[in-house]
This record gives structure tokens, sequence and C-alpha cells, in this order.
């Protein structure tokens, strides 16, 4: 009897509690902290949190418009010749830069431009000096010696006058724009984009190696579509105003275009370091017909306007 008194363990005392007690413990003894809840919570409060205002990303990175005014404005006529120009055998004759490069030229037609001077003053000056009609050294009656169809054509390749190339003077500026980034902004996004080559030059590198040299040679660009391979390379100074149908004429002159087998041998030469493969490079891309700037100046601006929205 003694036995049956004796007081039951302690954990049957607790699981017969629990049978007999329908409510749950207290939830304020073990708190249980979930990642959900957790996650809710920094939810909520990142809601009652005040921030400042931010400005739109495009206005934070919006840098100041390029100032495109319209300074200056020079006239180009461009003549085609009805048979190639052969250059001069003697080069120690003295050619008179106003003697027309053939005695029947037909005149294409002229191009107004409009020049940049506000954004590049060093460059809009020195190409208005190389269209003085009354100097020697003006890109009058010089070739137009590349054109790359769907893109661009070249102009005032530097050299000899006898071979209708340009021989800037001795004065003109050293343009230290070519070494400035601002200067390299605008895209060539058209057709009649007027660019300075750097990228796209093809001066001879005996001429590039001398001290007094001056690069002159500019580009326009044909259309339709834009050309982005020039884009922070060339620096844009002007846009055609006007005869935008004469630079799609020039655009269509036929070129010189080596077929795959010479482009093969030639690829070849020039990876082995034969010379004789830029010269064979020369010819590429030459129009087949003789076209050149036959007479040029510029026209007085008795006021600066915005460069006009073109297609």
């Amino acid at each position: 009897m003694a036995g049956s008194l004796t007081p039951q363990p302690q954990p049957q005392l607790l699981l017969s509690h629990h049978h007999h007690n329908h409510h749950p413990p207290p939830l304020h003894f073990n708190p249980i902290i979930t990642r959900r809840s957790l996650l809710l919570s920094t939810t909520s409060l990142s809601f009652t949190t005040t921030l400042p205002p931010q400005p739109p990303p495009s206005l934070a990175l919006a840098s100041p418009p390029l100032d495109t005014t319209i300074t200056d404005r020079v006239f180009m006529d461009f003549s085609l010749c009805p048979t190639t120009f052969l250059p001069n055998t003697n080069p120690t004759l003295s050619p008179d830069p106003s003697t027309p490069l053939c005695t029947e030229s037909f005149l294409l037609g002229r191009l107004i431009l409009g020049l940049y001077g506000h954004l590049v003053p060093l460059t809009v000056s020195n190409f208005k000096s190389m269209c003085s009609p009354t100097s020697s050294s003006s890109y009058k009656n010089t070739l137009v010696h590349k054109i790359f169809p769907g893109q661009f054509f070249l102009a005032g390749r530097q050299g000899r006058r006898d071979k209708a190339e340009v021989r800037p003077p001795h004065d003109l500026p050293r343009n230290t724009e070519a070494v400035e980034s601002k200067a390299f902004l605008l895209p060539h996004s058209r057709a009649g984009v007027v660019s300075l080559c750097l990228s796209e030059n093809d001066d001879d590198e005996d001429i590039k190696l001398d001290p007094n040299y001056r690069n002159v040679e500019f580009l326009i660009t044909t259309g339709p579509g834009p050309c982005p391979q020039l884009d922070n390379n060339n620096i844009v100074f002007g846009t055609v105003l006007e005869g935008l149908d004469i630079v799609a004429a020039i655009a269509s002159i036929p070129t010189y275009k080596p077929g795959e087998r010479i482009r093969q041998f030639n690829d070849l030469a020039k990876f082995l370091g034969d010379e004789r493969a830029q010269n064979a490079r020369a010819i590429w891309n030459r129009p087949l017909k003789t076209v050149y700037i036959s007479d040029c100046g510029e026209l007085k601006v008795a006021k600066p306007s915005l460069s006009p929205t073109l297609p």
C-alpha cells in the first residue's frame, strides 16, 4: 500500500497536465524570429524611411549642349572632267592654280557649307584660309581623290600642285584643336557632315614627317546612313546647308575596286611587311572619273544662325 502512495515522476505529471489543459502556452515566454518575419519587418521600415529626392539619371548626367552656331559660310563648286586627269610629268613647272584641270569640264554644282566657328574656331579659320580663291595654296583646282560609296568622300590631300593636290601655306597656324577632347564630340550622324580628316587622312608619310606639316584634308559624309566609325576620331566643323544633291552625285561616281584575289595578295604582302602593299592600296576607292573643286570662297554672313536640322 505504501508503494501506491509514492508520487508519480514529474514528466508524467507534465504530460497529464498537457492532456487536460487545452490552452496554448503564452507566446511571450519563447519568442521565435523567423526569416519571413525579419524580411517583413525590414520592408515595413523601408516604407517609413524618408529619403531625399534624387534627380533623374538623364538630368544628372546631362552636359551642356554644343555650340553649333553657324558663324561662317563658304561655297565649293565641283566639276567633272570628261577624261581622266593626267598629272604634269615635269614637277619643276609651277602650275597656275587658276587653270582648270581640263578644258571641257562639266559643272556638277555648288555646295554651301556652314561652319561652327564657336565650337572649333581654329579648324574653321584654317579651312576658310584654304578656301580663298586668290591664294595659290587653296583647295581650288584640287581633286576629290577618294570616294567610299554610302559613306563619305575625301578631298584636300597634300602633295604636288602638278598632281592637283594641295600645298598649304607655310604660315597656316598649327591646329591645336586636334588634341582637345571637345573637338571630337559631334557625331557623323547623317549626310552632309563636314569633318577634318584625322583617322582617315591618307597623306604620304614623308609629308606628315615634315615639321611644318599642316593637316588640311577633309571629308563630307554622303549618307544615306550615319558613319559611326568616324566618330571620336575626326573633327566635325560644319555641315552642308545647300547642295546635298551634289553630294549624292559625287557619291555615285564609279570607283576602282580591286578583286578578291588582289585583296588577298595585298593582305599577305602587308602581313609580310612589303611596302608595295600600301602603295597598291593608295589607288583603291579612287574615282574612275576626274572630279575636282573648280572654285571656292567665303560667303559673308550678316547674322550667325543655328545649325538647321537636316534629315
